[in-house]
């Protein structure tokens, strides 16, 4: 690909310094992709958060394991250049984010778990005015800004200030912010913290999108192992500030007859009804729903060369969101090697 003249690279860093009529702008080199973590510790005060973690990642779909307290959000802060990096080295984009993390964050979407809100400002003011931080001209953010309320579905109300918003619409407001930009990874935060089980659903389809057909790096940390299998094609496991294990989630070869386990609560009969309507078979032991399901059976099975377990449990999702039957747990048995992993963490 021929160079832009108006271009040019930093090699310290990979990153781009372009020249356009408003001045110049700095940003990351897109070429370089890799997120490299070595020999990672990192302590708030005395006691290590993190503790000797190494990985190497390409863009894909990964889940960020772990019971709370287990380092996740400071391991998303330390690859955003959030706090500063005293032991171990992390190059995200091509940047030392020891010394160039603002020049890789133009290259980072980040969605976290709380705070993105300023009240009193309009939905579109303000992904626009996260566009603006990112370095993109006012223009080309306001209309960037657009866009994407459209893809996380606030078109309708962007114009509405941002704090009259639902818990599910403030969730798709900050994915918004972290796409402005149109980035190449994009860490999310326990992204479906609080929502019920159709915005759950809604907001967990937009990020599968964003990871499996836009080609997106994710990085999906949270607590909720239905919320991974249903985007992720890798996990990370943390426990206690260390990096447990690393694993694929393998989705070939899958036996098409599946047992989950469900709990939840809500209109259970309805639910029920909604289940078997799937061909689904129920049974019960103790507090749980034990439901038997034929993957070949569902819809977008197709000639069964493509069935995965997330189409089981994206099937049960739409079946509590359909019925307001809110799911305290769902699983796969007989239990995949990632649950066993995380069984592990919280034992």
């Amino acid at each position: 690909m021929k160079q832009n003249p108006r271009d040019f690279v930093i090699p310290a860093c990979q990153c781009i310094v372009q020249k356009n009529g408003e001045g110049i702008i700095i940003k990351a080199n897109r070429s370089q992709t890799r997120i490299e973590v070595k020999d990672l510790t990192f302590a708030y005060l005395r006691d290590p958060v993190l503790k000797g973690v190494n990985f190497t990642l390409e863009p894909g779909a990964v889940g960020l394991l772990g019971p709370n307290g287990s380092g996740k959000t400071t391991l998303l802060r330390c690859l955003l250049g959030q706090v500063p990096l005293v032991t171990g080295q992390i190059s995200v984009l091509g940047c030392d984010m020891a010394r160039h993390a603002r020049l890789a964050r133009s290259g980072l979407g980040w969605m976290p778990e709380r705070g993105g809100i300023i009240p009193g400002v309009s939905g579109v003011g303000l992904v626009a005015y996260l566009g603006e931080l990112s370095g993109m001209p006012a223009r080309d953010a306001m209309q960037r800004a657009h866009e994407v309320l459209h893809y996380v579905g606030l078109a309708d109300e962007r114009y509405r200030k941002c704090d009259d918003y639902s818990q599910g619409m403030k969730q798709r407001l900050k994915l918004a912010q972290a796409l402005v930009h149109d980035p190449v990874w994009l860490f999310l935060d326990e992204p479906t913290s609080g929502l019920d089980p159709q915005g759950r659903v809604s907001v967990l389809e937009l990020i599968r999108d964003l990871a499996w057909n836009k080609g997106m790096g994710v990085i999906l940390s949270t607590h909720l192992l239905a919320d991974v299998e249903a985007v992720c094609n890798e996990i990370l496991v943390l426990k206690q500030g260390e990096l447990l294990s690393r694993q694929t989630i393998d989705t070939t070869g899958v036996d098409p007859h599946q047992v989950f386990e469900v709990e939840g609560f809500g209109n259970e009969e309805a639910f029920l009804a909604g289940l078997q309507e799937l061909g689904a078979e129920v049974s019960v032991d103790q507090r749980l729903l034990l439901v038997t399901m034929d993957l070949s059976n569902l819809d977008g099975a197709g000639d069964g060369k493509s069935l995965t377990p997330t189409m089981g449990v994206n099937a049960i999702l739409r079946v509590a969101a359909d019925n307001d039957y809110a799911l305290r747990r769902l699983r796969r048995r007989p239990v995949t090697l990632a649950e066993e992993f995380y069984r592990m963490v919280e034992a």
